[in-house]
């Protein structure tokens, strides 16, 4: 076990937890691969924080940080945290965050079935923080600023309607955002913000662009525990060369798309 910096901080992406049979998606983890993860943090002793507690102490400098910190996130708000990773979690004595689309909560369709306002609540109360996911799950790089403004607005204030609870931070969806997401965001009131980047998270990080690392069904135990423990793996590598090249390819077409409505404009 290589021990860690505690300004280095793993902070774990997950979104289905569920087995092949339920899903097809390749982010889904299995519950007994869930189980056995949440085991290893347990037994290795490390610290779970909350996204949103471990972005204002790296705020604040990192005065405060546990020994061995970690934090767990879950995005969409599928419904199969409340069936598989709540219990787990309450067992281990792991918190958590979920970051939610509020559009899809309460949906019960065949092949998915979201969480709803009670299994948020029940939730919350055991210590689970709601953040936010957008209202649609938009690519947020790409709206006209007039709907960003209404994607990041929304669900912040219909979660904190529901729950009772203030909303400080949220996740962009796919992991997108420019310095326009980014501003309007600090403008809506929320605190921090979580993109993808499979690296850990440092005291130095923006506060709306800190990274999260990616656990989906490929992962196996030996790169979990590389992974929390600090190492770099060859998913995590992999994965990074990808949304270099992803940003690439969406700063043209956000780019194109700004060129072509101030033709637009320019011809009225």
């Amino acid at each position: 076990m290589t021990p860690i910096s505690p300004s280095r901080v793993p902070v774990l992406m997950y979104h289905e937890i569920a087995d092949a049979a339920a899903t097809s998606s390749k982010l889904a983890v299995a519950p007994e691969v869930f189980a056995d993860q949440m085991t290893y943090l347990s037994d290795a002793g490390f610290n779970s924080l909350t996204a949103g507690d471990l972005a204002a102490i790296l705020a604040d400098g990192g005065n405060g940080l546990p020994e061995r910190p970690v934090a767990v996130t879950f995005d969409d708000g599928y419904g199969d945290f409340y069936d598989h990773a709540l219990p787990l979690l309450k067992q281990h004595g792991l918190v958590s965050t979920i970051f939610v689309t509020t559009g899809w909560i309460g949906l019960d369709g065949k092949a998915k079935r979201m969480l709803n306002w009670r299994e948020l609540d029940e939730a919350v109360h055991c210590g689970t923080e709601v953040g936010a996911h957008t209202y649609r799950h938009p690519q947020l790089d790409q709206l006209p600023e007039r709907e960003l403004r209404e994607e990041l607005y929304s669900p912040k204030a219909l979660i904190e309607d529901k729950l009772g609870m203030a909303v400080p931070g949220l996740a962009y969806p796919f992991g997108y955002s420019n310095k326009t997401v980014r501003r309007v965001a600090k403008e809506r009131g929320y605190d921090y913000g979580y993109a993808v980047g499979n690296a850990m998270t440092t005291g130095g990080t923006d506060a709306f662009e800190l990274p999260r690392l990616t656990v989906q069904r490929s992962t196996t135990m030996d790169d979990f525990r590389r992974m929390v423990d600090g190492e770099d793996t060859a998913t995590l590598r992999r994965d990074r060369v990808l949304t270099r090249g992803y940003s690439v390819v969406r700063r043209a077409k956000s780019t194109a798309r700004t060129a072509r409505t101030a033709i637009r404009g320019g011809a009225r």
